[in-house]
């Protein structure tokens, strides 16, 4: 066996290795056994909310289990074609044995990532939130750039998304929007994102072409389904109609069909326009106050139990997490782990899965290092 591919097996070893260790691999084997003959039981659904919850944590524990044997599997397999290839001298079953045990190694890359997804609500679908900051045009603009580049990375990873609102600008780009993006850990990958984004570059709204700054905010909370309880007061809460602005035909723009629910005691504002009924826009948009309010548990609870200030992920105008520099050099920087790519555009169409694998492992290791910012 050549150096390289001794390389990749050892590689895949210690990658099977650390995702038996991270499912605590014995114990899932028995807990998986336990859910299956519990599933048997008909009397599990007497209590539909509590079965449901068995279902899905069986499912997700099968997943995994199922996964890392196909994996070990797969990895003895190509072993012996690469063994049955030498001593048979067919360059080619050890050449193709080779590029599966290639690929074999990213789909655990991939996977060791996933295993970090494994917070409350990760598997859950998302809404994103994106609010243009002080700066009228420009920052609208950019507001917009990060819309597309999401709407990008979902389709990248077969999402779906729905557009519930969005707030066009008075010249160009948008001054909010708010995404529901529909897939198998969305908000898991997602999370990651809220904070400001600051973009540097050559307005192409200035007619004297000088470099301008700007600055969008992107708020990330889970769909929350049946299974979770939230209680809401409703005389804690203000809601407004309005007419929507944006896409969506005549109808949409000349009725009040949209609705804004304000949560007095949180500040949290929740719009939706994404429906021509009133009524419809009113339920989801509850259910949107619901994410909130929920997100904000999860956030209080992760922050009670972190060891330091640094891995709490406070949002705030003076807490950005990344920089776009178009001008004068080509550099998108993560600030809190340093991650860099010297292909803006590339970035902006969707190619974010590097940032928010590092920050993903950021997260849950903890790091301590404060990143300088970029001019």
């Amino acid at each position: 066996m050549r150096s390289e591919t001794a390389s990749v097996v050892d590689d895949i070893k210690q990658g099977l290795a650390l995702l038996r260790r991270h499912l605590d691999w014995d114990q899932s084997v028995k807990r998986l056994d336990y859910l299956n003959h519990k599933s048997e039981d008909a009397a599990l659904w007497n209590d539909p909310m509590e079965a449901q919850k068995l279902m899905r944590e069986r499912q997700s524990l099968e997943d995994s289990i199922t996964g890392i044997r196909a994996l070990e599997t797969s990895l003895e397999d190509n072993l012996g074609l690469i063994e049955l290839g030498e001593e048979e001298g067919d360059d080619g079953v050890v050449r193709e044995a080779e590029q599966l045990l290639k690929e074999m190694r990213a789909e655990l890359d991939r996977r060791q990532i996933e295993a970090l997804l494994a917070g409350e609500a990760d598997s859950n679908d998302s809404y994103l939130e994106i609010h243009s900051g002080a700066g009228g045009t420009e920052s609208q603009d950019w507001a917009n750039m990060l819309l597309r580049m999401y709407t990008r990375w979902a389709e990248r990873r077969k999402f779906k998304v729905e557009v519930m609102e969005v707030h066009d600008g008075e010249e160009a780009g948008i001054k909010s929007a708010t995404l529901l993006i529909k897939g198998h850990n969305a908000y898991g990958w997602l999370k990651t994102e809220s904070g400001v984004h600051r973009l540097v570059r050559i307005s192409p709204f200035d007619s004297q072409a000088r470099r301008h700054t700007s600055f969008s905010s992107v708020w990330v909370y889970p769909v929350i389904d049946d299974t979770i309880q939230i209680e809401i007061n409703e005389s804690d809460c203000r809601i407004d109609t309005y007419r929507s602005s944006g896409a969506g035909g005549q109808h949409v723009n000349t009725t009040d069909s949209a609705v804004r629910i304000t949560h007095i005691p949180s500040g949290i504002v929740v719009q939706c326009q994404q429906e021509r009924s009133q009524h419809k826009n009113r339920e989801k948009a509850w259910n949107m106050l619901r994410a909130r309010l929920y997100e904000a548990e999860l956030k209080r609870r992760e922050e009670a139990a972190s060891a330091t200030e640094a891995t709490k992920t406070e949002i705030g105008w003076g807490h950005q997490i990344r920089s776009y520099v178009l001008q004068p050099y080509q550099l998108v920087k993560d600030l809190r782990t340093g991650v860099e790519s010297t292909n803006p555009q590339e970035v902006l169409d969707g190619s974010v899965d590097a940032f928010m694998e590092a920050a993903l492992a950021h997260r849950v290791h903890g790091g301590d290092e404060t990143i300088e910012d970029v001019d």
